[in-house]
């Protein structure tokens, strides 16, 4: 984004990666070793932006507050950067990263584009971040980790879900649903909140969706048709049927019909918003496919808490219910892996195979 308006930018990561290295190609000047010395420019500096995996036992970090240097996390930058645009924020503990790309594939898809900053890479787009300076809208993963989200300025808020997690920062599941009630309660009055049915936040008036008949858009009629995934959908006295997902996971379904909702909201017409469905080609590491052969599937999926798990292996069941399932799984982060041990074992317990990795 700032290399976009001219910026001179520098960083730091603990690795080499594609990302790192797509950055280097595009002007910045990047280094992998905590050292002072190693930062370019250091002198002219203006602004140094951190996200929550630096800790405070990083050397730089010590060394911009020693020196009195603007200090900020990359979630106010994001606050600062979409305060004065249409900021679409999606939220929750599960689903936010799909559901993110999804809205920004539709309003790219659409006319009224968009700038987005995700949370993953999109694989129509090969990036986490896409630029539309022409558009008034910015699209925003909003993460609750360390209460980031709270430093935005969302307009419309799609809401995907709410369970424990983090409890290392939250402590119970109450703190967590608390703060992801003072979220909502940034939207304007003027703004929506697209929550899915069932989920524990209040607002006077707000757009749900899931399969109830008491939610706005009422999901039914999924299936699998030649390994395609449809579903129909029903709102007011509407009913439109055999709209088709480019990506596999009944848990998607629901990410594109909030989706959908933002669609209508924003005056997209309906066969654009099923097109971009249509088009969507998932994000890396969210149920892809590395091999699909007649006999072997493999699928790379970032599932990393219990609920997550079964979402993913119940799409597996449904997609493939006569083969064998393998599940390669890697703990991700000491404290989820203690907070929810025996969610993880339940999950983990219900198909053929385990190969479990260290944490």
């Amino acid at each position: 984004y700032f290399l976009s308006k001219g910026v001179s930018v520098s960083g730091y990561d603990r690795i080499e990666s594609i990302i790192t290295n797509n950055l280097i190609n595009e002007g910045a000047a990047i280094h992998y070793v905590d050292e002072i010395q190693q930062i370019k420019n250091i002198d002219s500096l203006d602004l140094v932006v951190y996200t929550p995996a630096i800790t405070e036992k990083n050397t730089q970090l010590s060394y911009f507050k020693r020196a009195s240097i603007s200090l900020i996390k990359r979630a106010e930058l994001l606050g600062i950067i979409t305060k004065d645009s249409y900021c679409i924020a999606v939220a929750g503990t599960h689903g936010k990263t799909t559901t993110s790309c999804i809205v920004a594939h539709m309003l790219e898809t659409s006319e009224l584009g968009c700038t987005a900053f995700l949370g993953g890479i999109a694989t129509n787009y090969n990036s986490n971040f896409i630029l539309n300076s022409n558009s008034k809208y910015v699209v925003v993963e909003a993460d609750e980790y360390d209460r980031s989200f709270l430093h935005l300025s969302p307009d419309t808020v799609i809401l995907t879900s709410i369970d424990a997690d983090h409890l290392d920062v939250y402590g119970d599941e109450e703190n967590v649903i608390k703060s992801f009630q003072e979220f909502v309660d940034l939207i304007p009055q003027k703004g929506n909140l697209i929550s899915s049915y069932g989920v524990k936040v209040n607002r006077a008036s707000k757009t749900t969706y899931g399969e109830n008949e008491a939610a706005t858009f009422n999901i039914v009629n999924q299936r699998v048709e030649d390994g395609a995934q449809y579903f129909d959908l029903a709102f007011g006295s509407s009913l439109i049927q055999n709209i088709q997902l480019g990506i596999q996971g009944r848990h998607n379904i629901h990410n594109a019909v909030a989706v959908f909702a933002l669609g209508l909201e924003l005056g997209i017409d309906i066969e654009t918003i099923k097109h971009s469905f249509l088009t969507f080609k998932g994000v890396k590491r969210r149920f892809e496919y590395i091999v699909k052969t007649d006999s072997l599937i493999y699928i790379d999926d970032y599932a990393h808490h219990p609920k997550e798990i079964d979402a993913c292996l119940s799409s597996v069941k449904d997609l493939f219910p006569e083969k064998k399932i393998t599940v390669v799984f890697q703990p991700h982060l000491y404290s989820r892996t203690k907070d929810f041990l025996n969610d993880f074992g339940i999950s983990l317990s219900n198909i053929d195979e385990v190969i479990l990795l260290d944490i």
